[in-house]
């Protein structure tokens, strides 16, 4: 039996990236798929992948930085499916500055999407998991939530903001049946890297002892077994996949 066989999982930012594999590896993992996105175009090609697969995959048109998009979306998730097992709270977006160069537009935009964002769809999607007594809520960070990094005041608040809703919604929901964790992913090549200088990226794979940077896939693994009930005795706790770079 596949370990996510029958589950139905919403992964917001699902239509590309990490969001996209993990997508993917829920899909051959036996899940059900919900993908939130505000890229209609990408998300309708992303699910027509998921469903080539032979995959059940749905696209919805959600801003997550809407509690009313969140909540309506969430209902017609269960509308859809019959049920809501599992939630990845994966969007997210960059506005680099540093401190003295950051504009309150750009501190307000990261905020409202990787903080308020996750917030609005654990809001929204909790009461079906603890209705049915079984859940698994799984939020991104960083490894910069951990640490911290030069020009990412914004980022970093939020990633660290995510760890420490995540401990909360652990001792809040975990009686109930719901398990939340949180994954912190290092460097991992996606879109996102696109802007970052070669020399950079180099210089972060020397300093990381597996040799190279991380892949999508890398963080969707880490989700699915997290998802899975083999991960059931598995709350509260901030996983990082990173390669080792931060030891």
């Amino acid at each position: 039996m596949k370990r996510l066989e029958n589950k139905v999982a919403i992964i917001t930012g699902g239509a590309r990236g990490i969001g996209k594999a993990t997508a993917r590896k829920f899909i051959e993992e036996g899940a059900a798929v919900a993908i939130w996105d505000i890229d209609e175009s990408v998300g309708k090609k992303t699910v027509d992948e998921l469903s080539a697969m032979g995959g059940k995959a749905s696209l919805y048109l959600v801003n997550t930085v809407s509690l009313t998009d969140v909540t309506e979306a969430a209902a017609k998730v269960m509308k859809d499916f019959g049920q809501i097992d599992i939630l990845i709270n994966n969007a997210g977006i960059t506005r680099d500055s540093s401190m003295k160069k950051m504009t309150e537009e750009q501190w307000k935009m990261v905020i409202d999407v990787n903080l308020t964002g996750v917030y609005h769809c654990t809001k929204a999607v909790s009461p079906y998991m603890i209705e049915k007594g079984y859940g698994r809520i799984l939020n991104a960070s960083s490894i910069v939530g951990l640490y911290g990094n030069f020009g990412q005041t914004n980022y970093v608040a939020t990633k660290a903001g995510v760890i420490g809703m995540t401990k909360v919604w652990a001792r809040e929901f975990g009686r109930k049946g719901v398990t939340v964790n949180a994954i912190a992913p290092g460097f991992i090549n996606t879109e996102m890297m696109d802007t970052v200088p070669q020399s950079y990226l180099d210089d972060l794979k020397s300093k990381t002892p597996v040799g190279r940077m991380g892949q999508p896939e890398d963080i969707a693994n880490a989700y699915a077994f997290l998802a899975s009930d083999e991960a059931s005795f598995i709350n509260g706790v901030t996983l990082s996949v990173d390669g080792g770079l931060v030891l």
